[in-house]
Parts: structure tokens; C-alpha cells; sequence
């Protein structure tokens, strides 16, 4: 099944930090802090994979208000999100402002569009992932943030693609469409910055169940 819940959190940004690293000097996110009128809320955004034979893959992009309308008009707090398209759900794969690929001439050749799609994401250390995200982030700015809440506590987790995870994983069975996260920060000329994260075992096709091609 999907995710068991599935939203966004509008803010403003007041700080962020790394992970402590572990014993063996490894971290998974960059954590954000997000105020609203519930409070303060810790966002864990995902640079880095706990297992060592998956990495972690990246994009950053400049979208504008009228693609993306996510923060215009938009009260702060939390609130939750139908999986639709329709509803301002955020997908990788399916929606218009975010997908790669389609403003190729040859979309229709398939193995074309996934080299397009490929090359459009970054891959590297948890280091360059982090520097990416944290390239974009302002604090005082407004910030918009999908995924799905802490059950326990203000936060928000799952803030990249959830969906194409391959059958036998651990994370096959919360495979499903409109549900990805994202962070979208609010530039001073109006346009968004907006940071996608992957794991490297996720697939960029999907089918109508999230499930890999």
C-alpha cells in the first residue's frame, strides 16, 4: 500500500543542520527547521543512504509559481494531500514541472527519454547532496515541504521519491503514485527552488501502482 499518510508543510525556515555523524563518520540528512502555528518542526531530508550499496541521487530546479503552486495564497501549518494529480501532490515521474524528459524531440523513443531522465539527476557523496540542498535554503524564507509527518511529534520524513522501489525491498510495498516529497524554497524574484531526491535503487519509470516498469 502507500504511504499510510501523505501532505505538505508550509513554513517559514528558521535554521538547518546535518546529522551527527555516526561512529564510522556517516549521516543521512539534512534536518530543517520549519516554524508554523503548531510550532517548530524538524524536517529529515534524505542525502544519504543507510545502506552502503545504495546511494543517493539529486536534482535541483527553478520552477515557476504557475507550475508549481504551492506557496501562493497557501496558509501555514500542515495539511494533507489527496494522491491525484489534482490535488497539489507532488510526483517525479508525472508532473509537469518536475519530470525529465519530455521536452525531448524523440520522447517517444523510450530508451532516449531514460537517458534524458538519467542524466538530469546528480550523483555523488552524501557531502555533495548536502551542499546541493543547501545551496537553495535561506533562512527567513518561505518554504514548502512534502512528505509524511512524524508519528510522534511536529516533523515531517519521507521527503524524497516514493515510488519505483524494486519487489523485494523493504520499501516496495509503500510504492505508489502522487505521493513523493519535495523541498521548495521561495526565491525573492517569486520562483521556486526546488530540491528532488532519490535512491539510486528507485526506478524513473513507473507504473500506475508507483511500482518499477
Amino acid at each position: 500500500m502507500p504511504l499510510d499518510n501523505y501532505g505538505v508543510l508550509v513554513g517559514t525556515l528558521v535554521g538547518h543542520r546535518r546529522d551527527t555523524p555516526d561512529d564510522q563518520g556517516r549521516w543521512f540528512h539534512v534536518n530543517l527547521d520549519v516554524t508554523a502555528p503548531a510550532g517548530r518542526y524538524r524536517c529529515a531530508v534524505d542525502v544519504d543512504s543507510k545502506q552502503s550499496a545504495t546511494g543517493v541521487q539529486w536534482r535541483v530546479t527553478t520552477v515557476h509559481p504557475a507550475h508549481l503552486d504551492v506557496l501562493a495564497g497557501s496558509p501555514d501549518g500542515y495539511r494533507p494531500l489527496a494522491m491525484n494529480a489534482t490535488s497539489g501532490a507532488v510526483d517525479y515521474v508525472r508532473h509537469p514541472a518536475l519530470r525529465t524528459g519530455t521536452g525531448c524531440l524523440f520522447v517517444r523513443l523510450r530508451w532516449l527519454e531514460r537517458l534524458v531522465r538519467a542524466r538530469a539527476w546528480q550523483a555523488g557523496s552524501n557531502l555533495e547532496a548536502a551542499t546541493a540542498l543547501e545551496s537553495i535554503l535561506v533562512v527567513g524564507a518561505r518554504i514548502a515541504v512534502f512528505g509524511e509527518p512524524f508519528t510522534s511529534g511536529l516533523g515531517m520524513h519521507n521527503i524524497h521519491q516514493n515510488q519505483g522501489d524494486p519487489p523485494g525491498t523493504q520499501w516496495y510495498a509503500e510504492n505508489g503514485i502522487w505521493q513523493d516529497g519535495a523541498t521548495v524554497v521561495h526565491r525573492p524574484d517569486g520562483q521556486y527552488d526546488v530540491f528532488l531526491s532519490k535512491f539510486t535503487s528507485q526506478s524513473y519509470e513507473t507504473d500506475d501502482l508507483g511500482h518499477p516498469r
